[in-house]
C-alpha cells in the first residue's frame, strides 16, 4: 500500500490514459495523496515567490501573505471541481465528484516536482540562463493541464470534443460562481450597514 503511495502517481505522470482508467475502474487514487498534492502545491508556490533568485523572483517577500497564497490556489481547486461536477452531470458524465477531485489533486504532481528543484537552482542562475527556468516552469504547467483533460476525458467516458467544451464551461461557470459569490457578500454587506445604521439610530434616539 505504501509503494502505491509513491509507484502509482510516478506511472500516472508518465502514463496518464491507463493511470486514470485504473482510478476510475479499480479505485486506485487516494484522497490523501490528491489533498497532500494540493497542499505541497500551495507551499511550493509560497517558496517560489519567497526564496527563487531574484532574477526570477519579483515578489517582495515581505509582502507575502500565507493565507492569501493559499485561497489563491486552493479556492480555484475547489471551484474548479464544483463547476466541473455540476456541468457533467447535466451533459452525461460518469465522473462522481470524489474522481473529479482526485483527478485534479493528482494532475498537480508535476508542478510540485519540476518547481521544486527550480526554486533552489534559480539562485545559482546567471541572467542568460534564466530563459531555462521559465521554459521548465511553462512545462509544468502544461504538463499539469495535459494530465488535467486526459483525466477528465477518462472519468467522464468522453471525447476529445466533449472534454474541450465541458472544460471550457467549467471555466464559465467557475467565473458564474464567483460572480455570485461576490453579489451576495456585497449584498450582506450592505444588509449589515444597514442594520448597524438602524441600530445606532434607535441607541441615540433613546
Amino acid at each position: 500500500m505504501k509503494q502505491d503511495y509513491i509507484k502509482f502517481p510516478m506511472h500516472l505522470i508518465f502514463h496518464p490514459i491507463d493511470a486514470f482508467w485504473d482510478m476510475k475502474s479499480d479505485n486506485r487514487g487516494r484522497l490523501v495523496f490528491a489533498f497532500g498534492a494540493l497542499a505541497l502545491t500551495i507551499v511550493v508556490m509560497i517558496l517560489q515567490k519567497q526564496y527563487a533568485g531574484f532574477l526570477v523572483n519579483y515578489t517582495d517577500p515581505r509582502t507575502i501573505n500565507s493565507l492569501r497564497e493559499i485561497l489563491t490556489i486552493a479556492v480555484p481547486v475547489f471551484l474548479w471541481c464544483i463547476a466541473n461536477w455540476s456541468i457533467t452531470t447535466l451533459m452525461e458524465g460518469e465522473g462522481k465528484f470524489r474522481e473529479i477531485f482526485l483527478v485534479t489533486g493528482y494532475s498537480l504532481i508535476p508542478i510540485v516536482l519540476i518547481n521544486v528543484p527550480l526554486i533552489v537552482l534559480s539562485n545559482f542562475m546567471v541572467a542568460e540562463e534564466t530563459v531555462f527556468y521559465y521554459l521548465f516552469t511553462n512545462i509544468a504547467f502544461l504538463w499539469f493541464a495535459m494530465l488535467l483533460f486526459i483525466g477528465m476525458m477518462t472519468v467522464h467516458q468522453y471525447t476529445v470534443l466533449k472534454t474541450l467544451v465541458t472544460m471550457l464551461l467549467t471555466v464559465i461557470v467557475m467565473g458564474i460562481i464567483v460572480f455570485l459569490g461576490a453579489l451576495v457578500f456585497s449584498m450582506l454587506q450592505q444588509l449589515y450597514e444597514f442594520g448597524y445604521n438602524i441600530y445606532r439610530e434607535l441607541i441615540f434616539r433613546t
